[in-house]
């Protein structure tokens, strides 16, 4: 694991979204995601807060007694936090000051709340033509679902993923991470992205209208045209995917579990070799793809046999040797003590609290203007006097604006 370093101030400064102005609204994290890696590469990411408590998700997540949760420290990364009441009038016109400024403005409220506060596009784009505003809901912005409140849980159910996870003959599952809210937040990134290229030929904003089933949605491969073509219903298959063979999880003689994905024909090749069973290339059981995927229980019991006969390393060693795709199944303390990972700076020490906090780092990587973990996610309020100098509020309107609980 490396260290944010000294040495890392001036690829700081050299993201590729370096001299964009980010103003982030909203809570949770599809709208702060999409924050967040406009932050980690480059972008200057300004998070407009509730005074009082700020976001939620500064209390979210693991914590114990002697520590609150870090969740915070990672989503907020990169950001700088501007306490502001958005629910006051004269919050919502500090706010229309500082979109003024941005490129690109980030929402996630229900359909209706900007426009109940007099920061509708069409008001916001007339005082800057290039404004780009992300808005990311449960359902989008029209539709006859469109005033439905949605977390991500809710778009990984209606966007087709949630009944695909888990065993055949127990009640869909969920993934361990809130991957609904990431995809959309993904999405939201990548419009961004894609906006600011059309930007730089017409010189014009847009709206980005992003809804969390349908960025869960966008990630479920043939699933719909399966249906609509064969009248074909995928179910859940647990632990592998139909008609995808040998691609498993394989136990060995020592108690570990190896996942082993070698379906494509030249690497059942190797695997075949691998195991000393060159046979089983021809045997017409197995020699195409489409045959492994008939027989794909059958498949899995020869390559578990042989397996359980290694140990973790014999196997993993003969694994590598014949170029078979494989790897073990990671928690946290696996990440932290793999060299493949110290190597690459998969994860980084950022500095929090006084103490250093492991994190993911930024990805991908760019070889010319890589992005960095500038700072973990700040205090609330840290940069609010900054944001106002920058707006050339006066002392006596902060003082005021800090009497009526607008600012903190």
């Amino acid at each position: 694991m490396n260290p944010v370093s000294e040495e890392h101030e001036t690829e700081r400064a050299r993201g590729p979204l370096t001299g964009l102005r980010v103003v982030e609204l909203g809570q949770l994290i599809a709208g702060p995601f999409c924050g967040q890696l406009l932050g980690d590469y480059g972008a200057d990411v300004i998070k407009v807060e509730e005074p009082t408590n700020g976001d939620p998700m500064r209390r979210w997540g693991y914590a114990e007694e002697d520590h609150g949760p870090v969740h915070w420290s990672v989503l907020g990364r990169n950001k700088r936090s501007f306490a502001c009441d958005l629910r006051k009038p004269e919050g919502q016109e500090l706010v229309r000051k500082l979109i003024g400024t941005a490129d690109i403005v980030v929402e996630n409220f229900r359909p209706g709340t900007m426009e109940r506060w007099g920061l509708d596009y069409e008001s916001l784009s007339a005082d800057n033509p290039g404004l780009i505003m992300v808005r990311v809901t449960g359902f989008g912005q029209d539709g006859p679902y469109s005033s439905r409140p949605g977390y991500g849980s809710i778009g990984e159910a209606m966007g087709g993923l949630r009944h695909l996870l888990g065993e055949p003959d127990r009640p869909p599952s969920r993934a361990g991470v809130s991957i609904g809210d990431s995809l959309a937040g993904t999405l939201a990134a990548l419009g961004v992205v894609a906006a600011v290229v059309e930007r730089s030929s017409s010189g014009r904003g847009q709206v980005i209208d992003c809804a969390l089933y349908e960025a869960v949605l966008s990630m479920m491969e043939s699933l719909v045209s399966d249906f609509a073509t064969f009248g074909h219903v995928r179910e859940r298959t647990g632990a592998v995917l139909p008609g995808v063979a040998p691609s498993n999880v394989y136990p060995t003689e020592d108690g570990a579990d190896v996942l082993i994905a070698a379906n494509q024909d030249t690497v059942f090749r190797r695997l075949c070799a691998a195991m000393g069973r060159e046979d089983l290339v021809e045997d017409r059981r197995f020699a195409t793809h489409q045959a492994r995927g008939k027989r794909q229980d059958e498949l899995d019991k020869l390559i578990s046999d042989w397996s359980a006969s290694l140990s973790l390393s014999a196997l993993q060693q003969r694994l590598e040797e014949h170029a078979v795709p494989m790897g073990l199944i990671y928690r946290a303390p696996e990440m932290l003590d793999d060299p493949h990972f110290r190597a690459r700076e998969s994860i980084v020490e950022v500095p929090t609290d006084g103490r250093p906090l492991p994190m993911q780092g930024v990805f991908p990587r760019f070889s010319r203007t890589p992005g960095a973990i500038r700072w973990s996610g700040p205090l609330l309020g840290a940069s609010t006097a900054d944001v106002l100098d920058e707006l050339g509020i006066d002392t006596d309107e902060r003082s005021e604006l800090r009497q009526r609980g607008v600012i903190t």
